[in-house]
C-alpha cells in the first residue's frame, strides 16, 4: 500500500484530516476528521493534509497536478475550515477573564459621574469598576447615569433609583438589585446571571440582548418592557418569575 503525506501550515492553527488510500486510486476516499468538537471515525492508515493560507511548504508539482489528489485536498480543506470555525468561538469565550479589581480609592463614587463615551457599545475611556460597591437605597446619584460596560458583579443596588440609566454591556453577575427601579432604563446586553432582582421594576425598560441565567426574579415588574422575541423566550424559561410577571411579559 502506498502512503502519500503532504503538509501545509496555518499560521494560527494547524488542523489535520486523515483518510485511507488504496494503492490504485484516490477517486473515492472515505473522509474523516477529528479536532476537539468535530470527531469522526479515524482510519488506521492516515493521509495527513493540512491547509494553509500561506504555504510554507509546497506540495510537489507531480502531486499538485494529480486530479484525484486535488479533489481530495479541496474536500478535505473545506471540512477542516468548517470544523475550525465551529470550534473557535467557544474556546475564545472560555478564555475570557475579568480584569483585576481596581485599586482606585474612589472607584465606587465614579458611578455617580458615569461614563459618557460610546454608551450604546459599552466603549469607555477608563474601566468603570463597581464590583463589591454598596449603593443600597441610593435615590439620586444613579438616576439617568450612563454605566456602559460597568463591572458590577457582587455589588449592591438594593432599593436604588436607576431609572433612565444606561447600562449597555454591563457585567452584573451575582449583583443584588432587590427592589431597584429600572423604569425607562436601557439595559441592553447586560449579563444578570445569578443576580438577585427580586421586586425590581422594569417598567418601559429596554432589555434587548440581556441574559438572566439563574437570576432571582420573584415579584419583578415587567410592565411595558421592551424586549425581542428570542430574548423573551429565554427570559420566560426562568421559573422564578411570578405569574403576574409572566402575563406582563407575554410568556406562553
Amino acid at each position: 500500500m502506498e502512503i502519500k503525506e503532504t503538509e501545509k501550515y496555518i499560521p494560527s492553527k494547524m488542523v489535520t484530516l486523515s483518510t485511507p488510500l488504496s494503492h490504485n486510486s484516490l477517486s473515492s476516499p472515505q473522509l474523516s476528521t477529528k479536532r476537539h468538537g468535530c470527531p469522526l471515525h479515524q482510519p488506521h492508515v492516515p493521509l495527513r493534509i493540512t491547509c494553509s493560507s500561506s504555504a510554507s511548504k509546497r506540495v510537489p508539482k507531480s502531486e499538485e497536478s494529480s486530479s484525484p489528489f486535488k479533489e481530495l485536498r479541496t474536500v478535505a480543506c473545506g471540512l477542516l475550515a468548517v470544523c475550525t470555525v465551529a470550534t473557535a468561538s467557544p474556546v475564545i469565550a472560555a478564555n475570557q477573564r475579568l480584569p483585576p479589581l481596581s485599586t482606585e480609592p474612589n472607584r465606587c463614587e465614579r458611578a455617580f459621574v458615569g461614563n459618557t463615551i460610546g454608551q450604546a457599545n459599552g466603549v469607555y475611556d477608563k474601566p468603570l469598576d463597581l464590583r463589591f460597591c454598596d449603593y443600597t437605597n441610593e435615590k439620586s446619584n444613579l438616576k439617568g447615569k450612563s454605566l456602559a460596560a460597568a463591572l458590577m458583579s457582587d455589588a449592591k443596588f438594593d432599593g436604588a433609583d436607576m431609572s433612565e440609566a444606561v447600562m449597555s454591556k454591563a457585567y452584573a453577575v451575582g449583583a443584588s438589585f432587590k427592589g431597584t427601579d429600572f423604569s425607562n432604563a436601557v439595559l441592553d446586553r447586560v449579563n444578570f446571571g445569578k443576580a438577585n432582582l427580586q421586586g425590581a421594576i422594569f417598567k418601559n425598560t429596554v432589555l434587548s440582548g440581556s441574559t438572566f441565567d439563574n437570576a432571582q426574579l420573584e415579584d419583578a415588574v415587567f410592565e411595558d418592557t421592551i424586549i425581542g422575541y428570542i430574548d423573551l423566550q429565554k427570559l420566560c424559561t426562568n421559573t422564578s418569575i411570578s405569574a403576574e410577571g409572566r402575563v406582563e411579559l407575554g410568556c406562553r
